[in-house]
């Protein structure tokens, strides 16, 4: 597949170099070189054109891979027309360590893992089990865009794949790191200038000579967290980190096709010359000058240096204890990674310190893991008083069984994670969270402080000696090699025709599909509020994960947890909405049911970058299965605002953002013009007060006319199935 992909390129950036008149970028290049179209045709307006694409792979993690093929199952395709692999990552609690936890999640979650193995079988897609690895770590080096389960669908069965063409960010990187700056820093100081929607619509470009001295897997945590400034996707063009990080994982034959169109793997010339000729925004970075960062609590976006946070934890009473450091994850759990964090636990051992917070490491993958053991590392960090859990997603996702968290008790973490929100790790709304480097997070659950600098501050150990740490060192790549017994790959097996893929009707955690009811034609009215979210509005908070990754398979299950923990505007309290039925207060999900049950049709409005976060479509899913019609923001996240016209909902955005204001906890809302809904033109929305007065709201959308086609129909699938039929 690889060479097929690298045979076409050269052609397809000439072509469309000259068909738009100038040097390209790289996510140009990659771009158009990727239309669905055979031959290049069209200039596309950055951040206005859709255009159709057709990906080279696609990739599936456990927890959302069950209704993505649930989906398929419903195409009529008999097998997946790309590449595709299922990762089974997710659905792994940690709690004690990785081979408890294992086993653990192999008894809890064997119907769930059965069903994978034997839809990958019969479909051709490869089998990751559990334990090989996370999905980010296993799968590196492309344009990896997130989508919902529906986008997936589409690749899968072999039709193009829609997207707004993206805005370019150029991020200069100048300069050479040192002493306790990280790659990851990188990423903390872009999310604190971009904020987590400032990235919306754009894929993040970084280029420079700073870029050329960073190590591949550093570029890899770098591009991995630009979800959460909201970014399409982040690149780095190739260089020789790349190579030879390829030849280090056994990819000779990767490398030396990518070495022989290495300028097509990268910018042209004049765009790093004159980026600001060629990228909509232009971020300037000094690695020199970059010191280490702490992101949070609550959100990744809030950056705040080391050498700040003892002022900024002063000023805004963040509790400094530090209860637990995490590190490893998807994007933190690299051979370099792990070294650099070792080299400072290495310290603590020989001088006598231990840890004050309690301490963790996740390896990314299987293969990580093993040579991280073989290299003395884990040895290490048990000397230091530390656990590794398994090759999962773990606490990350909130799949971490944390003693005590039930209390709720008012307390901080620090972890390498790229997520913070209230709740993500532990369930616990008072956790604060925060995200920084893998070695900063040791030094500082050695040192037990959030207000420790360990650039500059002095520990003192059991006898009364000061210690000071050294500077993080380590290795890009092993020394000896990668190692590894089992990776924990399965291929699929040569006629799936034969494989049965069965699912229990009486099941909790696998359920077929309904189809959903296509649109009657009619204004839409009569519509209650559900809940008027306020602030920041998660996938997290629409759709938790958690404990409810145990019910992505059967929609009925996992809609208990529909927008629990969402903040009602008109109370301020979480899961506790309004019936307009009946007067009274209950938790979302059940006055939902309330309504779907008497034919009352619903709306939720939100507030900015609504459904930020995850690419989860179970948040577009639920509201869909429990007969929410409409959902009204400010502004949405690229992904969510996707996933909802994909199950033929309305995703609709106040024209006048202060529209917001003038929705009340009692109001009726009507469409007035839903039956004229086309391109471009604003939808009318009737609101109508208790007191008998009326607002007329306007509702912009991004639909184009196959989105249209989608809702119609009642969702993308239902208009594939229709014209396989």
């Amino acid at each position: 597949m690889i060479k097929v992909v690298y045979d076409r390129i050269p052609d397809k950036v000439n072509a469309a170099r000259d068909m738009v008149g100038r040097p390209l970028t790289l996510a140009e290049k990659i771009l158009y070189s990727h239309l669905s179209e055979k031959k290049v045709s069209t200039v596309y307006t950055r951040g206005d054109t859709y255009v159709d694409f057709s990906p080279d792979r696609v990739a599936l993690q456990d927890a959302t891979a069950q209704m993505a093929l649930l989906q398929f199952m419903m195409s009529g395709r008999n097998k997946v027309a790309v590449p595709s692999t299922v990762h089974c990552d997710h659905l792994i609690q940690a709690k004690q360590d990785g081979r408890t936890d294992l086993a653990q999640a192999l008894d809890v979650n064997t119907e769930v893992y059965d069903f994978l193995e034997s839809v990958s079988n019969k479909y051709g897609l490869g089998f990751w089990k559990p334990g090989a690895g996370i999905i980010h770590q296993v799968i590196l080096g492309m344009v990896a865009i997130g989508v919902g389960g529906a986008d997936a669908v589409d690749v899968m069965a072999g039709m193009p794949w829609e997207l707004k063409l993206p805005k370019l960010i150029g991020v200069n990187l100048s300069g050479e790191m040192s002493g306790w700056t990280s790659s990851k820093d990188v990423i903390l100081k872009v999310a604190g200038i971009l904020t987590v929607k400032g990235g919306t619509d754009a894929i993040i470009e970084y280029f420079g000579d700073g870029a050329n001295k960073l190590s591949c897997t550093g570029k890899g945590t770098i591009c991995n967290m630009g979800a959460e400034i909201g970014a399409t996707t982040s690149l780095f063009g190739y260089d020789t980190h790349m190579e030879k990080y390829l030849k280090a994982t056994n990819r000779e034959a990767v490398a030396d096709l990518a070495n022989g169109i290495a300028e097509h793997l990268r910018a042209d010339d004049e765009v790093n010359n004159n980026p600001e000729h060629f990228y909509d925004e232009v971020i300037d970075i000094n690695l020199s000058e970059l010191e280490p960062h702490l992101n949070g609590p609550f959100t990744p976006d809030k950056a705040t240096p080391i050498s700040a946070m003892a002022a900024a934890a002063e000023e805004n009473g963040w509790p400094t204890e530090i209860k637990v450091g995490l590190i490893g994850s998807c994007t933190n759990s690299s051979y370099e990674d792990i070294s650099r964090s070792v080299s400072i636990a290495r310290q603590a051992v020989e001088k006598g310190l231990k840890t004050k917070a309690d301490f963790t490491i996740t390896p990314g993958s299987e293969q990580v893991r093993y040579t991280i053991e073989r290299d003395g590392f884990i040895d290490t960090f048990e000397a230091l008083g530390a656990r590794v859990f398994a090759n999962a997603c773990g606490p990350c996702i909130g799949q971490w069984s944390r003693s005590g968290a039930e209390k709720e008790e008012k307390n901080t973490i620090v972890h390498s994670f790229n997520r913070n929100f209230a709740k993500r790790a532990d369930g616990n709304p008072n956790t604060h969270a925060f995200v920084g480097s893998p070695e900063l997070v040791t030094a500082l659950a050695i040192a037990g402080n959030l207000t420790f600098n360990p650039v500059t501050d002095i520990l003192t150990n059991e006898n009364g000696n000061e210690i000071i740490f050294d500077a993080p060192s380590g290795d890009d790549l092993p020394i000896d090699g990668f190692d590894v017994i089992d990776l924990g790959y399965q291929e699929p097996v040569e006629n799936g025709a034969k494989v049965d893929v069965v699912v229990n009707p009486n099941s909790e955690r696998l359920a077929l599909l309904i189809p959903f009811e296509p649109w009657d034609g009619k204004n839409i009215t009569g519509m209650k509020i559900l809940i008027k979210a306020k602030g920041k509005c998660t996938t997290d908070h629409i759709s938790m994960a958690g404990p409810w990754l145990r019910y992505r398979g059967p929609l009925d299950n996992i809609s208990n947890n529909l927008l629990t923990g969402a903040m009602n505007y008109f109370n301020g309290k979480t899961n506790l909405v309004k019936n307009q039925l009946n007067g009274e207060y209950g938790p979302v999900p059940v006055i939902q049911r309330d309504y779907k049950n008497n034919g009352i049709p619903t709306i939720i409005v939100g507030d900015e970058n609504y459904g930020e976060g995850s690419s989860r479509e179970h948040a577009a899913m639920e509201p869909r299965f429990l007969g929410v019609r409409a959902v009204l923001v400010r502004s949405f996240a690229r992904i969510h605002e996707t996933n909802l016209k994909k199950q033929g909902m309305l995703a609709l955005t106040f024209a006048d953002k202060t529209d917001y204001d003038k929705i009340l906890e009692d109001d009726t809302l009507d469409f007035i013009d839903l039956d004229q809904f086309s391109i471009g033109q604003p939808l009318a929305l009737g609101v109508i007060h208790t007191d008998g007065s009326s607002d007329t709201i306007y509702c912009n959308h991004t639909y184009n006319d196959t989105q249209i086609e989608w809702f119609k129909a009642g969702s993308a699938l239902n208009l594939i199935r229709s014209q396989e039929i």
